[in-house]
Order: structure tokens, then sequence, then C-alpha cells
């Protein structure tokens, strides 16, 4: 079956005070980190949801937030002939793909950690055909999504960075690991 996978980029990126996609982590900006992660996990496609351009093929989400961003992803990779689609934040560019590889072992038509909703993978004809009003987590719900325990050592990875200080915990995890 094709992963393809969508990286959502359209919040207003307001308590980090910059637009996340764009901003540098080791060099590279966030959204390219996510879409290199995506590619190492296997995606052949891969999207960004949120209407701006950062050199990848995008879907607008039509301002929904992310639930309306899943839907939309979803249904542009199942058009790319994607029967899988693997969910990534942009606000996560430390993600390995050791953090993914549970997930991506799971069965069922949505599966994500214990507490976040993000990473997912999900088989995009179990979405619904339009963006719901409302929270992402009552979509997944409503959808069977099942809970993986969170892997030891990934939670801060897993839940990105919304703030200048979450960035700086993240960077310096990430520094660390690069000198041991």
């Amino acid at each position: 079956m094709t992963l393809g996978a969508a990286i959502l980029t359209g919040g207003a990126s307001s308590r980090m005070g910059a637009d996340k996609a764009a901003l540098g982590w080791g060099g590279r900006r966030a959204v390219d980190r996510v879409a290199a992660l995506a590619r190492a996990v296997s995606a052949s496609v891969v999207v960004t949801v949120g209407g701006r351009d950062y050199g990848l093929p995008d879907v607008a989400d039509a301002g929904g937030g992310p639930a309306a961003g899943v839907v939309a992803g979803g249904l542009a990779l199942a058009a790319r002939g994607c029967g899988r689609m693997l969910v990534l934040a942009v606000d996560a560019p430390t993600l390995r793909p050791e953090d993914l590889a549970p997930l991506l072992a799971a069965d069922g038509a949505a599966v994500a950690y214990e507490g976040l909703h993000m990473p997912l993978v999900v088989d995009p004809a179990a979405l619904p055909a339009e963006p719901p009003g409302g929270a992402l987590g009552r979509m997944l719900e409503a959808i069977g999504v099942a809970r993986l325990p969170c892997p030891p050592g990934a939670a801060l990875r897993l839940r990105g960075a919304n703030t200048p200080a979450e960035r700086e915990v993240l960077m310096r995890e990430e520094e660390t690991r690069r000198r041991s």
C-alpha cells in the first residue's frame, strides 16, 4: 500500500512569533526536515497542508484547523494513489524514523500515540468526506483511532515546539544527541 505524507503547516504560529515551517533547525527549515523524515520512512508523496508555498506540493485546508487539514491532506493523497497517510506537524522537526516505526507498523484505520493527535497514521478512506467542525481529537475518536504507548525518550520530540522556549529545549536535545 502506497504511503503518502501530509505536513500540517497552516497554523498562525502566534505562540512561536514566527512561521514555524520556515524556522531553521540545524541549518534546514523545519518543513524541509519534516519532509526528509517522511521520505526516510518511505512516503512516496509528500504534501504540505496550509496554503503556503514551501516548495512542496501544497493543499489548502480552508482554515478549519488541524481536523480540516487532515481531511484535505487525505483527499489530496488519495487522489495521488496513496492508501495510507502519515500526518506530521511542522513543529516537530526533530522526530526520528524510530519514533514513527511503531505507528507505521500498526494496523487499523488510524493510529497515534496516547495523549497526542500527531504524528498520526491513517487510512484516507476512513476520514470524513468533508472537514468536520470541531477538534481533531473528536474526529479521530469517531474513526476509531488506536492508541499506542509513547516510545521511551520520545515525548518531547513528538510534542514538538510551539514556543521559542520549547524550540530551545528541542534544539539542545538535538545538539546533545549529535555530540554523543
